[in-house]
């Protein structure tokens, strides 16, 4: 018989082995003693890039930014106990915008359950409806067949992968000792399961059909947050140009920046569709929604006005209709929906409908109050650098602000659950795969998440900390008018930027000005390295 710690670390071994074959190329591990048997077996593995983070929530965001940039599955390895219950909100935001997670909690054997043993709790169905799957596997067995553990984790890539990428849960109970009492062999390289996967097509009949009812009338394309694939945005922009109509593209659609044609970009809306007037005047007889659902309040409430056809395209089978307004839903990718539409050579709106759009962006400046750092940001961004945006007011802010250009950029946010919890270290995993990035986040959210700093040593990184004392999103709801509304919305704190970034040996610069702004996001940028700029609105 193999002695219990060897036996758990060539099973473990095993089972790493086995997602790398599948594809999983990242690991980010929090350290602990009864995870022990996986964690060696991910460090030795040829070919896993294992990231350590202490902090088991932090640990969790940033696989999730290492998975949202790479769009590849992630091992996420803690202990037992409430290690792996720290993960539930980057769970929750993996699941909710389709980010691949493969999250492993060691646990205690079954003779240690449910009788007081420390640090034991019941794992078995921690993460509920928000994983795509959940193992509760036993613990390892002597004489096991190693091509089990290897389909085992190849299927469990799969579900992660695919019809709906999410997270998945395996609980993996270990009895001590944790350790193997001899030497161990070297890893090796089980064969590939090949999984092949379909392109979904949208259905022939129903494309001739929607084309036929959106041809010469007024419409839009509505393009929320998108995960880009080569040629999308040049065939969004194509059909956007064959109907002769406006694209409403959110900054984390894509589109707004880059070499693609954007003369059928709308970006400024944010700002007239507040006025009723405007919103009133220009009524589209049909809508085509790409990606999520808008962000903006002024942009969602501008589509349920009971157009003809409001027609969502998504592949995932998730469901996307808030204002409950759709009357279609094409399960196909976005880039063959664009490209079946084409071939069908729908007609154009009449000539005068887009030249309203565009005449009233013209006419709409962006707003300067406040969101002047957002016009610095962008200028002062390299090509193709990635640019995390926090959630509450500084997306809307990028929403309203941004403008569009040709300078490639690339946009990333957490937009599932729309939380300001774990954004630097979700920010930090991208920065892992894109190798730098840069972070607009408000002060609260950098507050929620300070820990994740640990994370910047040795990465390209800029955070920048938009500090106006508090939940600057709360000044533009009704909670503002309440008495109460700076103690229990506003919520302004006593927290020093400076200190936190000696805290983590982080570059600091302060800036209250659009030109020292400029200055100190510039010097960061060039220096290289973490750096946290405090921007500090007066």
């Amino acid at each position: 018989m193999t002695d219990t710690g060897t036996l758990n670390f060539l099973w473990s071994q095993t089972m790493v082995g086995g997602f790398v074959a599948a594809g999983v190329t990242h690991a980010v591990i929090s350290p602990g003693s009864r995870s022990t048997p996986l964690a060696l077996a991910m460090l030795r593995q040829p070919g896993l890039l294992c990231e350590v983070a202490v902090d088991e929530r932090s640990a969790a965001f940033f696989a999730l930014g290492i998975a949202k940039a790479s769009r590849r599955p992630v091992l996420l390895l803690a202990t037992s106990g409430t290690a792996p219950a720290n993960w539930l909100p980057a769970i929750i935001e993996a699941s909710q915008a389709g980010v691949p997670l493969i999250a492993i909690s060691a646990d205690r054997p079954p003779e240690l359950q449910g009788c007081g043993a420390n640090q034991t709790v019941d794992q078995r169905v921690l993460f509920g409806v928000h994983v795509r799957a959940s193992h509760l596997l036993g613990t390892p067995e002597d004489d096991f067949d190693p091509a089990y553990l290897q389909h085992f984790a190849a299927r469990v890539h799969e579900q992660a992968c695919w019809p709906h990428p999410g997270p998945v849960h395996i609980n993996q109970p270990f009895r001590e000792p944790l350790l193997p009492a001899t030497a161990t062999p070297a890893p090796c390289s089980p064969a590939t399961i090949v999984v092949s996967r379909p392109k979904l097509s949208p259905h022939e009949g129903n494309i001739r059909a929607l084309a036929q009812a959106i041809s010469g009338r007024p419409g839009i394309i509505v393009c929320g947050e998108l995960a880009m694939e080569i040629g999308l945005a040049e065939a969004l922009t194509a059909l956007a140009a064959r109907l002769d109509c406006p694209i409403l593209a959110e900054p984390l659609s894509n589109l707004r920046f880059g070499p693609h044609d954007r003369s059928h970009l709308c970006v400024r809306y944010n700002r007239w569709l507040a006025d009723p007037h405007a919103a009133n005047t220009l009524q589209p007889e049909w809508i085509l929604r790409f990606g999520t659902f808008p962000v903006t309040r002024n942009l969602q409430n501008y589509q349920p006005l009971n157009p003809a056809i409001h027609a969502l395209v998504e592949p995932w089978p998730r469901w996307s209709d808030p204002a409950h307004r759709l009357t279609h839903v094409l399960r196909a990718e976005p880039l063959a929906v664009c490209q079946a539409l084409l071939a069908a050579a729908p007609a154009a709106a009449p000539a005068s409908w887009l030249a309203g759009f565009m005449e009233i962006e013209a006419t709409v400046a962006a707003p300067r109050t406040n969101t002047g750092h957002i016009s610095v940001l962008l200028d002062e961004l390299p090509a193709n650098t990635p640019l995390f945006v926090g959630n509450s007011l500084a997306i809307r802010q990028l929403d309203s602000a941004s403008g569009s250009g040709e300078k490639p950029l690339v946009f990333y946010g957490n937009r599932g659950a729309s939380g300001i919890d774990g954004n630097i270290s979700t920010a930090l995993g991208v920065a892992a795969v894109h190798g730098r990035v840069v972070a607009l986040l408000g002060d609260l959210t950098c507050q929620h998440d300070l820990g994740g700093l640990a994370l910047a040593q040795g990465r390209d990184a800029v955070i920048v900390a938009v500090n106006n004392q508090g939940g600057g999103i709360f000044d533009f709801l009704p909670q503002a008018a309440l008495p109460e509304f700076e103690q229990g919305w506003r919520t302004p704190q006593r927290i020093s930027f400076e200190h936190a970034a000696l805290t983590f040996d982080i570059g600091y610069a302060q800036a209250k000005c659009s030109d020292s702004f400029s200055r100190a996001l510039r010097q960061a940028i060039h220096a290289g390295g973490p750096h946290l700029i405090e921007l500090v609105e007066v």
